[in-house]
């Protein structure tokens, strides 16, 4: 039912009616491109700006104007500054999401291929299972019950030929592994009671377990938020993953914790060293490293610091080595 103020809609889960209240009017691309203007906001080419908030949408280019408004006033922008500039900025977070979503997605097969074969050969082809194996019965469970949903919607033929021919309701580790969400696998790790599998897992990367582990399920929240386009150039992630203490030594000068933030956030920085060194670890000759630093030479260095980045970040050992390598 509408009334002046807003809406009254029936909540199936209350059983009870909820008012809304009424939002503002529709604005067309023009209307829209006309608010910007009108606090403020250059705008060199007009077509290509409507063109943008065509197929970008406004509100998803607008939070990318913060940098670039009177810090009294989110609604205005400094003097001078351009659509263009706004954009850039967005054209810049798009493709670190892309760079991002890359290196995850092959931590993600590697982090696969290393827990498959460490828990089959320590706990047995079907040890996954066994929930006296894992910290948390209950996520263990939880956890098997998105498996389980994750093979009645897989049209892979090797779930089929586990299930239907060899009359395996549950595959070997090394099968259920290749239809496993990145999430569940993270799970499936980290609950892992013995700690010596869990470090046998993140060897490769010099890396202690409990470091790994949870390195992991941030790359979960990562990769999930860059495959949503929600921005990343400036995201204040509310899970701090522990940071390597000893190991690898080289790393250890590089990270940077932003004592402005509030406790538990953190920034883009350190997750990016980590994915230089993870990547660079799985396959050696991997040339995201540089286009990582490619992309970051491309951003106006007055925005560096919002990513967490250092005020000496150019000369901390793993960025001075890759400016370096591909000034």
């Amino acid at each position: 039912m509408r009334t002046k103020g807003g809406y009254f809609f029936y909540g199936a889960s209350t059983g009870r009616e909820v008012f809304v209240s009424k939002p503002k009017d529709a604005k067309t691309y023009q209307e829209q491109l006309d608010i910007l203007k009108a606090r403020g906001l250059v705008v060199h080419e007009e077509a290509f700006a409507l063109h943008c908030l065509e197929h970008h949408n406004y509100y998803r280019i607008s939070p990318y104007r913060f940098p670039f408004t009177d810090p009294g006033s989110r609604d205005t922008f400094l003097p001078g500054t351009t659509f263009e500039q706004l954009w850039k900025l967005y054209s810049f977070d798009r493709k670190l999401r892309h760079l991002v979503i890359e290196a995850c997605k092959s931590v993600e097969v590697s982090l696969r291929s290393r827990w498959a074969y460490q828990v089959a050969h320590a706990l047995g082809p079907l040890g996954y299972l066994d929930n006296s194996h894992f910290s948390s019965p209950h996520i263990h469970a939880t956890t098997l019950v998105k498996l389980y949903a994750e093979m009645e919607r897989s049209k892979e033929d090797f779930i089929k030929h586990h299930r239907q021919h060899l009359s395996m309701p549950w595959p070997p580790a090394w099968v259920i592994v290749e239809i496993a969400s990145f999430g569940n696998i993270s799970n499936l790790l980290s609950q892992l009671r013995q700690s010596s599998i869990r470090q046998a897992v993140a060897d490769p990367f010099g890396l202690d377990e409990q470091t790994f582990c949870s390195l992991m399920h941030h790359l979960t929240v990562l990769r999930n938020s860059a495959a949503h386009h929600s921005r990343l150039w400036n995201r204040r992630f509310v899970f701090r993953f522990k940071l390597p203490k000893k190991k690898p030594a080289y790393l250890l000068p590089n990270f940077f914790v932003d004592q402005a933030l509030p406790t538990g956030e953190a920034k883009i920085h350190n997750t990016l060293i980590l994915l230089v060194h993870l990547t660079t670890c799985i396959e050696p000759n991997s040339d995201w490293p540089e286009r990582l630093i490619r992309l970051l030479r491309a951003l106006d260095p007055n925005l560096i610091p919002e990513m967490g980045f250092p005020s000496d970040w150019k000369i901390r050992p793993i960025w001075q080595s890759l400016l370096a390598a591909h000034p």
